[in-house]
């Protein structure tokens, strides 16, 4: 049976905070049936480092958590409109199929759809309580590094407000999130108890770096910044030759986050194939190992980008073939949902 030392060191693993880890084991040691959520908002294509932050539901299934994904199709509405109203039925689909074929779920996660309850008459009631305790600069700060926020609308300060209220209306205990989240996971634990809501516990995973380096964010608007669940292999192989990863520079290192998040902890060593004139095959039994190398220019960047581009065309591979004869459904998206 697996300790409660295990389960949170599970947990730990590749996050930057959690809030709180003494909540989170007070959870293991009062709760049996423990449950974890993360939303997805469904506006534009699916890119890989959504999947990495997704994969992180894999380590709390090995934790003993019922795991849920939010399809927030009206969050994507709110904001700003990244995704019209009328387009947020087939939008909700494409993401549900993107996820659901970039994983080989042991587990499956429960899919909600956010207007499946949050059109609901005692949700709606909730928003307007909490907006009437909510000051605009608290609902700006929360919802600043999420919405984009260019020229705000009210809709980009109702969103926290759903968003904390979902952690209610979904049931659950933790609420897992990227660390641009903070400032909403912040203002859920402040509000949620005013109108009779118990506060969560929320866990930050790091923002992944885009394939063009530091200072540039992984975004599905900026083609050269990210890698499409359902790319082509040639496609995949030439964004992972060209992305920033110059030899024993660690920081902002796309590739090395992948080993990090995506492959470490789904096996527990890993082979990179090179010519014997160049050292022969190495074998790290753990990231640390890896990227000591690699800081150290033992390993090149050419062999850490032929491994990774093998990964991840085999890793989505499932994802990949179901789009192959979906082509129309991706252009009717529009244009930036098409393959690369």
């Amino acid at each position: 049976m697996v300790s409660i030392d295990e389960r949170l060191e599970l947990i730990k693993r590749n996050t930057v905070e959690i809030i709180t880890e003494k909540e989170l084991r007070d959870l293991f040691e009062t709760k049996s049936n423990l449950s974890v959520y993360i939303g997805r908002a469904t506006t534009g294509p699916l890119h890989l480092g959504h999947i990495l932050a997704l994969s992180k539901l894999l380590d709390f299934q090995k934790a003993g958590f019922r795991t849920k994904i939010l399809l927030a199709d009206i969050h994507a509405a709110m904001d700003d409109l990244k995704a019209k109203w009328d387009d947020l039925d087939k939008r909700t689909e494409y993401t549900r199929a993107c996820i659901e074929n970039s994983f080989d779920w042991r587990n499956k996660p429960e899919f909600v759809r956010g207007s499946d309850y949050q059109l609901e008459k005692e949700y709606s009631m909730d928003i307007l309580k909490l907006s009437t305790i909510s000051t605009v600069d608290r609902a700006m700060r929360a919802a600043s590094e999420v919405t984009r926020m260019k020229n705000p609308k009210v809709s980009e300060l109702i969103y926290p407000i759903m968003q904390a209220l979902d952690e209610e209306y979904l049931g659950v205990d933790v609420q897992l999130g990227g660390l641009d989240q903070r400032h909403i996971f912040a203002y859920a634990r402040d509000y949620l108890p005013e109108i009779g809501y118990k506060k969560r516990v929320e866990v930050m995973t790091p923002l992944v770096a885009s394939l063009q380096g530091p200072g540039t964010k992984m975004s599905s608007s900026v083609k050269s910044s990210n890698i499409k669940v359902y790319d082509s292999e040639e496609s995949i192989k030439r964004k992972i030759n060209s992305a920033y990863c110059p030899e024993g520079i660690v920081d902002g290192n796309l590739l090395l986050q992948i080993a990090r998040f995506l492959v470490f902890p789904s096996q527990d060593k890993i082979t990179i194939e090179r010519p014997q004139k160049f050292g022969g095959d190495m074998t790290f039994g753990s990231y640390k190992e890896l990227e000591e190398e690699f800081a150290k220019k033992t390993l090149h960047p050419a062999d850490l980008k032929a491994y990774i581009s093998s990964y991840l065309i085999k890793r989505l591979e499932k994802v990949r073939k179901f789009f192959e004869n979906k082509q129309d459904i991706l252009k009717d998206l529009g244009p930036e949902f098409l393959p690369d």
